[in-house]
């Protein structure tokens, strides 16, 4: 077991103090212990990070976006070693952690782009004989804190485009899972990085208070759980701090009597297990259109989650890996438990789920419930584990309705073959990502991501375009140049351009 450090001004920084465990979910052991970063330890990070703030926002977007570039080529050339740490801390499969990784690449490869992010707006004779410009400006010292579920990709949401934009940049990672994103910070300073421009320190509910307390840090940016997400938002913004909290989730699949079946159900299958269901954007609940698509979804359904791959992620070719937790696992077999006793029908029961040699792990088989209704705990609550639901409606509009009174609107998917169906959802659901046949609409990294409702808090999404307005101030500039020797009456009225 070894303990890891913080990463202060370019170096290991070791506290000692308290610590939390972090285990191997598939077997159950503690593998390292994280330090628990104190508020002196916290100050340290931010003064490392407003000292390299006057020079790092001076130099040239370009050289800026030439360490990115460098940075882009390190994690891609240590996509293994990073993987594999994923896969142990968190559970997931290698195939998993791979592609969580490559979807975060995409954001630094996004960042690169600075020079042309950071263009401003230029206005030539605006009135007579001023010209009017605007430009984009660093915040300065701004922080991150991100989930255990994507250790490496929702850090490179944050930091690359924070950075990219002249910012230094403070990053709070799960306490559950810290050593990829620390390795992948670590790679950050080998691609050419100035000291102080990036650091992490770990922590817990006290490391979080003291960056929203510091009148320091400018912005907030965060990934986790609604309760949290509106903690930071509230807390932050009656500091005066521009806050960008990303919260919980209950996303709906809506099963059309027309959809291609087939390809639902082998995209609910990935949507709703993979990951072990702990993905902010899994499919939670099957909203199926009539008895009859229902009972073949069911029927199809079935077979296929009795006979998922369930296995520590670190082996190849699974499906599914264990739960991040021993906490995580007795908190989704206790939503089973009440599913069950509200009067849910569990067709597929994933409790009596044994993993050979492994019997320590926080394994959970994948879970079925049909005959779902809006008012049982498990349609209401985020679960955060392999259980789907099935909810069945009457109509489009019943299910459009269904989801619109939902607390969460973070993302959603309906299957159909048909334009006018997909039209109208797409049109009349609450709810800020939307996929047609398409079960998991994470947006490209160019586009924005962000619920509605519940699931965000702030005016701004995640990375592209509203990224870079987050993490930075526009500035307008006016300017005119008198004629020499020339002598202008006062102007008492209010100005304009003609």
């Amino acid at each position: 077991m070894t303990t890891l450090n913080h990463l202060i001004n370019g170096e290991p920084f070791a506290e000692t103090g308290r610590t939390a465990d972090v285990y191997n979910p598939s077997t159950g052991a503690v593998i390292h212990q994280v330090p628990l970063a104190s508020r002196d330890t916290v100050q340290k990070a931010i003064d490392a990070a407003k000292a390299a703030f006057p020079a790092w926002r001076n130099t040239p977007p370009a050289k800026r976006a030439q360490v990115l570039f460098r940075f882009k080529q390190l994690l891609e050339q240590n996509e293994q070693r990073i993987v594999q740490l994923i896969s142990e801390e968190h559970g997931k499969t290698l195939e998993d952690a791979a592609g969580e990784l490559k979807r975060g690449i995409e954001n630094v490869e996004y960042a690169t782009a600075a020079p042309e992010l950071l263009k401003g707006e230029y206005s030539r004779n605006a009135g007579p004989a001023i010209d009017s410009w605007s430009d984009f400006q660093p915040l300065g010292v701004v922080a991150g804190i991100t989930p255990f579920n994507f250790p490496a990709m929702v850090p490179l949401w944050m930091y690359p485009l924070a950075i990219a934009c002249g910012n230094c940049f403070i990053l709070k990672p799960s306490e559950r899972d810290p050593s990829s994103t620390l390795l992948i910070a670590e790679l950050m300073y080998e691609a050419g990085l100035p000291k102080g421009v990036l650091n992490v320190v770990h922590g817990d509910k006290e490391t979080v208070d003291a960056l929203i307390q510091a009148p320091e840090v400018k912005a907030l940016s965060f990934v986790g759980s609604t309760p949290i997400a509106e903690y930071i938002y509230k807390e932050g913004a009656a500091r005066g701090k521009r806050v960008q909290a990303l919260g919980g989730a209950k996303n709906h699949a809506v099963l059309m009597p027309d959809a291609d079946l087939d390809n639902a159900v082998s995209a609910l299958m990935g949507a709703a297990y993979g990951s072990c269901g702990e993905r902010c954007m899994a499919i939670s609940v099957a909203v199926c259109v009539g008895d009859q698509i229902a009972d073949a979804l069911i029927e199809r359904l079935t077979p296929q989650i009795q006979s998922l791959k369930v296995g520590p992620g670190t082996c190849k070719g699974l499906d599914m890996g264990p739960l991040v937790t021993k906490a995580a696992l007795e908190k989704v077999t206790g939503y089973v438990q009440d599913g069950e006793a509200a009067g849910a029908k569990l067709v597929v029961d994933g409790r009596s789920l044994k993993v050979a040699d492994h019997d320590n792990g926080f394994f959970l088989g994948g879970c079925l419930f049909d005959n779902v209704t809006p008012d049982m705990r498990i349609y209401k609550e985020e679960i955060f584990g392999p259980v789907l639901c099935v909810v069945r409606v009457n109509s489009l509009e019943d299910a459009i309705a269904l989801i619109n009174a939902h607390e969460y609107g973070n993302g959603t998917c309906i299957f159909t073959r048909d334009g006018e169906s997909a039209r109208l959802f797409s049109d009349e659901i609450e709810v800020g990502m939307v996929g047609i046949n398409v079960p998991l609409p994470v947006p490209v990294a160019y586009h924005s991501f962000g619920g509605w409702k519940r699931s965000i808090f702030g005016d701004l999404a995640a990375y592209g375009p509203d990224g870079v307005r987050f993490y930075t101030r526009r500035k307008t500039i006016t300017q005119r140049w008198p004629q020499r020797a020339t002598h202008e009456a006062a102007q008492f009225a209010f100005p304009s351009n003609g």
